[in-house]
């Protein structure tokens, strides 16, 4: 699908065909539609369709036309019916007559500039419009990072009570999550070191505390994604050592158990002996059963008392 957007008169308006000055928006774009932009403003088919790749890598490519800053944006997915953060490429087109966006689903920081007014966003100021959509993007990784760490917050109560496999398995995704954003944005923070020493993309006094500001916020974003990873991976660590440990009481209890419970078996296997019975002590009293089983219960429970002893119980 392929929007394009013109400010005029102080708001952004959707147009029918591409004029100078213009935004045009390709979400999940056609052949046939990747085919006219290419056609009309002489791009590289790989340039223009690279944002469609999913594995592509942040970067930006000068080229004699045009400029292609490419970085990666947080979106949800779902996935076992909860929500999964993940990130795909956006690219980002510059060229002599329009600015050209390319992205594989519909996303939050491509909407927020959809109706604005000329005050905020103008198509035709490119340079702060790529700044703009840098800035909006920082913000959306900071929102959902937010969210990431509320929910490890959540999952880590519920693990006081219970260590059941989903619980941490959900950790485990909220995990992935962080490593995407920890990479996506490292790969941006190289893209806007990148972006203030090309000049292909014109500087303007006037962008220069935006363009500071998309670095801050930038920077944040990294710094918390990588404080709630060390958090995360800290804490499944230490649920992994109790689970490990819970593990070990319950064989030491049932390896003491054993030997406690093996001691009777084997006075009653030897009493249980078809053998004459003159042969066996105990054999000609009365009262040998309650003996026999005495001894054993007591025999039981010095082994008991040893394992105590020696904390093994």
């Amino acid at each position: 699908m392929t929007k394009i957007y013109l400010t005029e008169n102080g708001v952004t308006e959707l147009i029918d065909a591409p004029v100078k000055g213009c935004w045009i928006c390709m979400t999940k774009p056609s052949e046939e539609e990747l085919e006219k932009i290419e056609e009309l403003y002489g791009l590289d088919p790989d340039d223009l369709s690279a944002a469609l790749d999913e594995e592509e890598t942040s970067r930006i490519d000068v080229e004699d036309d045009y400029t292609l800053i490419l970085v990666d944006i947080p979106t949800v997915e779902i996935r076992n019916e909860k929500n999964r953060y993940v990130t795909i490429p956006l690219g980002i087109i510059v060229t002599k007559e329009a600015i050209i966006t390319v992205c594989l689903e519909d996303s939050p920081v491509l909407n927020l500039f959809t109706g604005r007014k000329a005050s905020q966003f103008s198509t035709h100021m490119k340079t702060r419009f790529i700044l703009q959509i840098l800035f909006a993007n920082a913000k959306l990784y900071l929102r959902y990072l937010r969210s990431i760490n509320k929910q490890s917050e959540e999952l880590e109560k519920s693990l006081h009570d219970s260590t059941e496999n989903s619980a941490l398995i959900d950790m485990m995704e909220l995990g992935k999550s962080l490593l995407y954003f920890t990479t996506s944005l490292k790969a941006t923070d190289v893209v806007l070191d990148k972006l203030t020493k090309t000049p292909s993309v014109k500087k303007y006094p006037e962008d220069e505390e935006l363009l500071e500001d998309v670095i801050i916020e930038n920077h944040q974003a990294l710094e918390m994604s990588e404080i709630y990873s060390g958090i995360l991976n800290g804490m499944m660590d230490a649920y992994a050592s109790i689970i490990s440990n819970n593990m070990n009481v319950v064989q030491k209890f049932i390896a003491v158990a054993t030997v406690v419970l093996s001691i009777p078996n084997i006075v009653f296997g030897a009493y249980g002996m078809n053998l004459a019975l003159n042969s066996m002590p105990l054999a000609s009293s009365p009262y040998s059963f309650a003996l026999i089983i005495g001894i054993s219960i007591l025999l039981s429970y010095f082994v008991y008392l040893y394992f105590e002893k020696k904390r093994m119980y």
